[in-house]
């Protein structure tokens, strides 16, 4: 009788995985890890060889299904690495619509208990004792993150940081009066007879529902705790699908919720491949239990969701693209500029929606700003995210490196002169692109009209401070900016006419906790972070009292 397959070691800088064939071949009771507990529904048959200090957190319930597997992939890999299989490093049961179903119907079941039975002190208790077991297993975290994201460690490091730091400000927001079971009073506007005020005015806060969500690979641990976190704290269940690329960490920190003492169906993981997926998704927006949707993503499946969520009449929250520009204006300080700007260009090797896309510099500077950024740029350490020193990793595929090529292409045959990097960089990997500048770039190539999830630096200069917005603006995109200056007046007066959610000034990495994060325009609906996260899972009730 064969044993369950052994969680094999696995350390910085190496990569042991396991091959496909060899699971393939094993009787799926035994290619599946034996659960740890007997409560998690939504999630079976994972089968991996990473070895970390408590195994358990990857550990599920064995299935004798015929379910469809699908695999989970190390994008930083070699080429030989893909061709022998052993770019692996997991292989998943693939759940459906029905499973979503299932979840949602367990979700509505258990959302009385939790809402009505649970305090606000008992809700932010557990958030925090999530938050910690996080942060007690960051060692662990950091390196799922890093092999199925291939961000690098110290970024899947500071991941955790950020990412436990919404389940930390939830947790204190769930006991103030701004929460479920808290509300207003206001004087009434109606008198009595004798001219005395009737009765009471109030308003109180109540829990949406059952909420669904659906998470990014880009930040696969605290695009779960931004949501998750004010919808448990508020009172609501949660039915999460994290994304296909990156399930082990949401499984991970899954885990470490129900030891937290989250009941069983509260929070629930959905996990599907690409091809489940949108299955999944319309079950989440059709389904009359589900009383909102939060989605973060692409501009063009937000677009979809919204629509398929139309007929139920769902509130949403749609974190959705971005095209970020980047305003460096002559009075700017140009080494903090060049600082703001590697921040926020490079960090996930440019892949995500906050980056800034477009750069903006005054005509003044900008051979000197161009000039300090090429050379720190070209001192950033391209590799594998689990090597040490490592500064920019692989992007999240091949597509997405022929993506960029293509951009840096086109922006070149229009006339942008390419003046560090410009190529993939095959002897690593097929995923890698080397960090790159490109000057003079046409406002019409794509690379400056569109997001580019990649390491690319897509500028040119400009005159005038009303040509700046007037360029900045031009986009259907509204999520993030930034400007750089030294001219306080300048800083108000340019953040009021850019028409963005979030303005960063002298700043490359502004998103935290206690600020409202989201978008206007085509990038979204909502905010996230904040009172204002908390809020978009509440329903304020008005209650008339004649007494």
């Amino acid at each position: 009788k064969l044993a369950p397959i052994p969680l094999v070691s696995i350390n910085i800088g190496t990569i042991m995985i396991i091959k496909p064939r060899i699971i393939m071949n094993l009787p799926r009771a035994t290619a599946s890890l034996i659960a740890s507990s007997s409560s998690i529904r939504a999630i079976s048959g994972l089968s991996t060889n990473i070895k970390l200090n408590d195994p358990t957190l990857l550990r599920v319930p064995s299935t004798e299904s015929s379910r469809k597997t699908f695999e989970v992939y190390n994008p930083a890999a070699s080429s030989d690495q893909i061709e022998d299989g052993s770019a692996v490093i997991a292989l998943l049961d693939s759940e459906t619509g029905a499973d979503a179903r299932e979840a949602i119907e367990a979700s509505q079941a258990a959302f009385k208990s939790w809402s009505q039975k649970t305090t606000g002190v008992e809700r932010s208790k557990i958030l925090s004792r999530w938050s910690d077991l996080i942060k007690e297993n960051d060692e662990d975290i950091a390196k799922l993150m890093s092999l199925e994201s291939g961000k690098p460690l110290s970024e899947s490091v500071g991941e955790i940081n950020y990412g436990t730091s919404f389940l930390d400000f939830y947790a204190g927001e769930a006991i103030r009066p701004t929460n479920t079971g808290g509300g207003t009073i206001w004087p009434s506007p109606f008198a009595l007879a004798d001219g005395s005020p009737k009765g009471k005015i109030m308003a109180i806060q109540e829990p949406v529902g059952v909420t669904a969500h659906i998470t990014p690979w880009n930040f696969p641990l605290a695009m779960i705790t931004r949501k998750a976190g004010p919808a448990l704290a508020a009172g609501c269940t949660v039915v999460l699908k994290p994304s296909e690329l990156t399930p082990l960490t949401a499984i991970a920190i899954h885990h470490l919720a129900l030891r937290a003492g989250l009941p069983k169906d509260v929070f629930q993981l959905v996990i599907s491949d690409t091809e489940s997926t949108p299955d999944v998704g319309e079950e989440m927006c059709t389904n009359p239990i589900v009383k909102k949707v939060s989605f973060t993503g692409s501009t063009r499946v937000g677009k979809l969701l919204m629509k398929m969520s139309s007929d139920t009449v769902k509130r949403l929250s749609l974190e959705l693209g971005g095209n970020a520009p980047f305003i460096v204006f002559g009075d700017a300080d140009i080494e903090q500029s060049v600082k703001a700007a590697i921040a926020s260009r490079f960090r996930n090797a440019g892949q995500t929606c906050v980056c800034a896309d477009r750069f903006l510099v005054h005509d003044s500077v900008e051979e000197e700003f161009t000039k300090l950024l090429c050379k720190e740029i070209e001192s950033l350490k391209v590799g594998p995210g689990m090597a040490m020193g490592t500064n920019v990793g692989p992007l999240i595929s091949k597509s997405a490196v022929e993506n960029v090529k293509e951009k840096v292409e086109e922006a070149i045959s229009d006339g942008a002169e390419c003046i560090v990097g410009g190529s993939s960089l095959p002897d690593i990997g097929p995923n890698f692109y080397q960090p790159t500048v490109l000057r003079n770039v046409a406002t019409s190539s794509r690379i400056w009209a569109t997001e580019t999830f990649g390491p690319v630096v897509a500028l040119r200069s400009f005159h005038s401070e009303e040509e700046a917005i007037e360029l900045a603006n031009d986009t259907k995109a509204g999520l993030a900016s930034y400007i750089c200056t030294n001219d306080m007046s300048r800083a108000f007066r340019v953040s009021s006419r850019l028409e963005y959610g979030m303005v960063g000034i002298n700043e490359g990495v502004i998103s935290n906790a206690v600020a409202p994060f989201g978008g206007v325009k085509e990038s979204g609906l909502g905010r996230e972070g904040s009172s204002v996260g908390l809020s978009e899972f509440l329903e304020t009730k008005y209650i008339m009292l004649n007494h």
